[in-house]
């Protein structure tokens, strides 16, 4: 990051006054209609992440080599006189754009819809009081109030923090918070070192802050970011796979092609023709309806899901769902019921004691830091504690797992720390018993004893410490030293009566539970055990000592981590990916956010906090692994739906062009015109825009799904050569035998290649038989309909700019005949090799899917094939 920000205004310099005034911002905010303007005036605060809509993907959709070059060349052609050819081609490549752009803009249309679902939303200061508004509405100018775990929304100046940490990790790498105040930084400083400025796209790890917004959307620090991102394209490898596959059909592409050519001209053929051939040809090769088709499954899937109560953020993770592997989770809510209850305020010594009670009450119900279920708990049914009580407050933060507030109690300030109890142990040196107050190392051993107790019950324990401190205003972490202890927090989360059986669901689908948590580990096994996770927890201080490379090795059988940190949650699930799996993980706090970030399928809950929904790429309406199992198996189904669009797509390429670069040598003519070819590519492709509601085998969804580029080849040679045959044998009874006149030949083909490919798909689709697996009412109906429209085009008034000529009886029942071989064949080949190999997956060496169909526009871009 540059140390001026790319030239732009270092608003974090100088005054605070003088960047207010430059935005016209005040400490009292902007009011309801000055907001409602600017909103209007500029935009929403949104980073559109490189998504194309409106006239650009429109556009698009002619973007690629081939398609300008046929563009070039039918121009050209039109130049030199042949008008009606060209004007034809030209609205056939017209029809095939439009077609894309109607699918893709309709997919997206339908995800906007769900993604306003799930909203995360700031609070900002509007009309003189605190408001909550969608981050989208955010502008500059506002003045926005932030606590722990909220999202910051756009780039800010501080105008007052409170023990302030932000987690800075999606912009900078740092891995810890960085402290942050209100104090001016120097003009040069670097981005780490802007101590007063906020960034787009961070998070409060602790404490809290007024600022102002001084840049949104895509004039932000993170919207500057995103826009490098988007324009270089992730390279996972299962992408780079697939793209050395796309790879594969241009070289086929470019030698084929170039001999059907070459061989053109050599045999005397205008020049401009075999041009236009062989373009017409190249669009054919290569899957030019792909992205379409994506973007269609995808959002269709995604509708489906939200139907499950799974909404979708982010689309490519579908992929990612339906190949998944391991299921990291925490334990609350999802393994347990959810609702956490205090179960019992206890002394030092064990007993029941008020005074713990009314300590806890007053450390819960006056910390400003951020709404949990512990406090929560500890206040359900309570009257609120007095907020003239508070004096100050040291924010609970993930290292020091402790809380502090200093109070006003008895005869003076007190501080009253709880929090994870050896965390809470670590600073007392006193402890509060029946007999009075003793030193710590006194009764340590029997407290650790009862804590291991209530934890094997499947209690969670904190610990309660004071400190007196008269006089004192003020408070740091560095006061909570020289505590004594005065008792114990237990509360109770008990297991989901629904939670093993799920688990059970998953593994019957391939999908291995593991619980990773920073309870303890009794609690932890204690809770595992209950819905049939077995084994001994693995404990966080294990995983530090456990060097990278042996990581993948030693957490290859375990199901239980226990007493773990935010950075060791991402250590696991890198360890696991390292492994080959394809890993989710589900959580909802301010720590599961960099787990969320570097998990394949980031899965958090509509109630977790802003960051963790904002880092999520699902989320979950319903917190329930039946729901993740439901979405798993529509990810598989949706996955399922696009592979059938590649591999029947791919042979159908690899047969047309094989099939016409051997009639191009063996007949005296060109076998299809271009804009007979290219026609045939449109009408073929429409059937593959209702893919995303066919059905799925049960044997298709029963395991994790990803792509194999070698079955994918395997498919294409196979079934791709069975085409070539039948196409074959209609070319020697067309023309040896019956020696058909050039047009009604060429009906003949157009016909015969057309509707092969799409009784292709629909016999292809599945392992099973036709009469087995039956496709859905639409891609059946679509199908039958465009193969009807097909064997119609000779007959109607189209036939002759199309250059084609009425079907005799005697060559439609031989184009029947011919279609029945080729079902036949497809059918006895399927029993030996399947088209869909739908067994366990081998151990897979790259990450996972991660967006690898979208990524599989690869460099052939935009392209079709038969």
């Amino acid at each position: 990051m540059g140390r001026a920000d790319d030239g732009r205004a270092a608003f974090w310099a100088g005054p605070l006054p003088g960047a207010m005034a430059a935005v016209g911002a005040s400490t009292a905010g902007l009011t309801g209609e000055r907001a409602a303007a600017l909103l209007r005036e500029h935009g929403p605060n949104r980073v559109d992440g490189g998504v194309r809509r409106g006239w650009r993907l429109l556009l698009s959709q002619f973007t690629s080599p081939i398609i300008l070059i046929l563009i070039a060349a039918t121009v050209l052609s039109m130049a030199v006189g042949d008008l009606i050819d060209g004007a034809i081609i030209l609205a056939i490549v017209a029809a095939s754009g439009g077609l894309g752009f109607w699918q893709e803009h309709a997919a997206g249309r339908a995800v906007d819809a769900l993604q306003a679902r799930v909203r995360v939303d700031t609070a900002v200061v509007r009309d003189g009081r605190e408001v909550s508004v969608p981050v989208e509405d955010v502008v500059v100018g506002d003045l926005v109030v932030l606590r722990a775990g909220d999202v910051v929304p756009a780039d800010c100046r501080i105008v007052q923090a409170g023990r302030l940490q932000v987690d800075q990790a999606v912009l900078t790498g740092e891995s810890f918070p960085a402290a942050k105040s209100s104090d001016p930084s120097p003009p040069d400083a670097e981005l780490t070192a802007r101590d007063n400025a906020l960034w787009m796209g961070t998070h409060v790890a602790s404490g809290t802050a007024r600022a102002v917004v001084m840049r949104t959307g895509r004039d932000s620090t993170f919207g500057a970011v995103s826009r490098r991102v988007a324009s270089r394209p992730a390279s996972t490898g299962f992408q780079r796979g697939l793209t050395r596959f796309g790879l594969l059909l241009v070289r086929i592409m470019a030698v084929l092609l170039a001999g059907i050519f070459v061989a053109n001209l050599l045999m005397n053929r205008p020049v401009i023709d075999s041009l236009l051939f062989s373009l017409a040809l190249a669009v054919g090769l290569t899957p030019q309806m792909l992205p379409a088709i994506v973007a269609v499954s995808l959002s269709a899937g995604a509708r489906a899901m939200a139907a499950h109560r799974v909404i979708v953020k982010r689309l490519d993770v579908i992929e990612d769902f339906g190949a998944m592997t391991v299921l990291l989770t925490d334990k609350t809510g999802t393994l347990t019921a959810g609702t956490v209850t205090l179960t019992g305020c206890l002394s030092v010594d064990g007993e029941p004691d008020a005074e713990v009670s009314r300590l806890a009450r007053l450390n819960a119900g006056l910390q400003h830091g951020f709404p949990n279920p512990i406090d929560t708990a500890i206040m359900a049914g309570q009257p609120p504690a007095d907020p003239g009580a508070r004096i100050a407050e040291a924010p609970y933060d993930f290292t020091r797992q402790r809380l502090s507030l200093l109070v006003r109690d008895g005869d003076g300030p007190v501080l009253v720390t709880k929090g994870a109890l050896r965390a809470v142990l670590d600073v007392c040196t006193t402890a509060r018993t029946a007999a009075g107050t003793v030193p710590l190392h006194e009764v340590r051993d029997r407290v650790l004893q009862r804590f291991t107790t209530l934890s094997d019950q499947g209690s969670r324990v904190l610990g309660l410490a004071v400190r007196p401190m008269p006089g004192v205003t003020a408070v740091t972490d560095i006061d909570e030293r020289e505590m004594t202890l005065v008792g114990l927090l237990a509360f109770q989360d008990p297991p989901r009566a629904d939670a093993a059986a799920a688990i059970r669901r998953l593994a019957g689908m391939g999908v291995t539970v593991r619980l990773v948590t920073g309870d303890n580990r009794h609690a932890a096994r204690h809770v595992a055990a209950s819905v049939g996770l077995t084994g001994e927890p693995l404990v966080g201080a294990d995983l530090a000592a456990c060097p990278d490379d042996q990581l993948p090795e030693r957490i290859a059988d375990v199901t239980v981590f226990a007493e773990v940190d935010p950075l060791q949650k991402e250590r696991i699930l890198t360890a696991l990916r390292h492994r080959g799996d394809v890993v989710g993980f589900l959580g909802d706090g301010i720590n599961d956010a960099p787990a969320l970030h570097a998990a394949d399928v980031g899965i958090s809950v509509d109630t977790a906090v802003d960051v963790a929904k904002q880092a999520a790429a699902i989320v979950l309406l319903d917190k329930d692994l039946d729901v993740i199992a439901d979405g798993v198996r529509l990810g598989r189904r949706t996955f399922t739906n696009t592979l059938k669009y590649i591999r029947v797509n791919t042979s159908a390429s690899f047969g047309n062009v094989v099939s016409m670069s051997i009639a191009t040598l063996l007949l005296p003519f060109l076998p299809l015109l271009p804009r007979q070819v290219l026609l045939l590519n449109f009408l073929s492709d429409i059937p593959y825009t209702t893919l995303s509601t066919d059905h799925a085998d049960p044997e298709q969804l029963q395991h994790p799904r990803t792509v194999d580029v070698r079955t994918i080849r395997r498919f294409m040679l196979v079934y791709g050569s069975i085409s070539i045959a039948v196409d074959l044998l209609a070319l020697a009874a067309l023309h040896r035998w019956w020696h058909v006149p050039t047009d009604v030949f060429r009906a003949a083909w157009f016909v015969q290649f057309t509707a092969t490919e799409i009784i292709a798909l629909l016999v292809l689709r599945s392992n099973r038989s036709f009469l087995r697996s039956r496709p859905s009412a639409a891609l059946a109906g679509t199908g039958l309909v465009l193969i009807a429209v097909t064997v119609a085009l000779p007959f109607s008034p189209l036939a002759v700019p199309l250059g084609l000529a009425p079907l005799p009886p005697a060559v439609l029942a031989i184009l029947a005949m011919l279609t029945l071989v080729n079902v036949a064949a497809n059918e006895t080949a399927k029993r030996l090799v399947p088209p869909d190999p739908t067994g366990p997956p081998a151990t897979r060496q790259s990450k996972s899917p991660s967006g690898a169909l979208r990524e599989a526009t690869f460099t052939a871009g935009r392209s079709r094939s038969r």
